[in-house]
This record gives structure tokens, sequence and C-alpha cells, in this order.
């Protein structure tokens, strides 16, 4: 119906070798890759020898910052819903949970109660909310890093068990206590896991958020938007949003920083990353 011309898009199901055979064919100007960090790093190596241009949407370990002026049953309430998108693995589901000390305690024990509440079964099903995992060995890295940061110091509030029966499940899990050093903090969980960490105030909130390698999303709860706002300025991030959680959206540039990639995609951002800008004087 938009006039595009018949085989301008085709999906191939490609091995890493093959992979890698495509993005040197001539015929290919430029290479977008959705995917961990590890594998962007290698799609932009292999593009670089071939000096093509690449955008590259990778991994995140997205922030949740609640400041004391929050709305904190709202905000509970929608960072289990943040943490449990498409069960847990989406690129900017919440993942570091960012909450200053004195509404610590409330959001946490709004946040558990939110998280306990979600039916977990079959996804074809119409009430479930929490499906598998998409394969055994990614549930058994997830249970991995939690195990790991319990052994280092993070407290086991909620789930943390591998459940019994069919299917790569995983429960809903929060765990509290989580600095950097564990692998909640420090790597990318792509699961049903929350990460708590408790903050004096805002200035701490923003150094903790900073000391990921990656960059993708965040969201500030805050009363005050100006607020939100000006904190939002302060977080390596590619997108903040103030009250709500992190979305991707036609109308709006989308990708990050540091480990997180490079690029945007969607908007009028994402079409410029997919041309040639052309110089033409006529003097």
């Amino acid at each position: 119906e938009a006039g595009f011309p018949e085989g301008l898009f085709r999906a191939l199901i490609l091995s890493n070798e093959a992979a890698a055979t495509v993005i040197a064919d001539p015929r290919v100007r430029a290479v977008t890759l959705t995917g961990s960090d590890r594998a962007g790093s290698q799609v932009a190596e292999q593009a670089g020898r071939h000096l093509k241009k690449t955008v590259l949407e990778l991994g995140g370990s997205d922030l949740f910052i609640v400041l004391e002026d929050a709305d904190v049953a709202l905000a509970a309430r929608t960072a289990a819903e943040a943490r449990l998108l498409n069960s847990g693995q989406s690129c900017i589901a919440a993942k570091r949970f960012i909450v200053v000390e004195p509404v610590a305690d409330r959001f946490l024990d709004a946040f558990v109660a939110a998280m306990r509440t979600r039916r977990m079964g079959d996804p074809l099903a119409p009430d479930t909310q929490i499906g598998p995992q998409a394969r055994q060995d990614l549930r058994a890295n997830l249970h991995r890093q939690v195990e790991a940061s319990v052994r280092r110091g993070a407290q086991l509030v909620l789930g943390g068990t591998l459940p019994e029966g069919p299917g790569f499940y995983y429960a809903p899990t929060v765990l509290a206590a989580v600095a950097e050093g564990m692998p909640a903090f420090d790597e990318e969980v792509f699961g049903p896991v929350a990460a708590v960490i408790r903050v004096k105030d805002e200035s701490q909130a923003v150094r903790v958020a900073s000391a990921s390698r990656y960059g993708l999303g965040a969201s500030v709860w805050t009363a005050d938007s100006a607020r939100g706002e000006r904190l939002a300025r302060e977080l390596e991030a590619g997108s903040v949003f103030v009250n709500g959680l992190v979305k991707s959206d036609p109308r709006l540039p989308f990708g990050g920083i540091k480990r997180s990639g490079y690029g945007r995609e969607l908007s009028e951002y994402g079409l410029k990353e997919f041309v040639n800008i052309k110089t033409v004087w006529v003097a």
C-alpha cells in the first residue's frame, strides 16, 4: 500500500558467520542491531572493517528513581509494570530501582505487594501476566545473577527460586540492599528480577545511577515536574520519563549511550540515520 517495491524487506535466519558475510556484501550500506552489548561490539567491528555506518540499540540497566515527594503508591504499581514488561525480557524494562531513604520502606512494601500479585502461567492464557523466559540457558544465567548478588550481600525479599514443572519460568523476584559489585547492579538482568537500592538523597541517586556502564532509559518520580526535568538533564541516559514508565514511541527518538549503543531509531532522527545527506550548491 505504501508503494515500496517487491523484495525491499526480507527476513533472513542467519548464523553469526553468515551474518558477517552479509555485512561485508557491498550491496549492504548500513547495519543496525538490537541486541546485547557483546553482540553490538562484534557487529560494529565487522561493519567498521568495511566502513559501514551502524546504529546499535543494545542492552540496558534502566533506572527507576523515586524521590521523597513522589506518589509512592502510584510509583510502586508502575514499577511492577515497568519491571515485568515482556516477562522482564525488555531492554527498556526498569531494572534498578533507586529510592531515597524517607520513602524507601513504603515503596519496597508496596512494590513487593504489586510484584507478588502478578500471575505466572501459560503465555496463551488470557489471564497470564508473566510467561516463561526465552531459553533455558537465559533462565539459568538469570538465576546465577540472583544467587551471586545474594552471596555478595543483597537481601532476597521475594522469589529467587526456580519453579517446578515444564517451561523456563522464573518467578517475580525482588532484591534489596543491592550495590555496585553485584551482578544485579553491574550487569543487565534480563528477566523479572528487580534490584532496589536505597540512597540518602537526590545527589546520591544521581551518583548511583551514573555508576552503570549502561545508559538506555530512566524514569524519575516526583511531585515537582520542574525538579524531575532538572534531574533528567543530569542522568546519563538516552531517554528520561518523568512520572511515567520508559517506552518507545514512533514520534520520539529512541536509543542509548555508553554500553547501550549509539544512534537513534524512530522519529525524524531515526529516519536520518539511514539516509545520506547530500549538499548541492548552485552558484
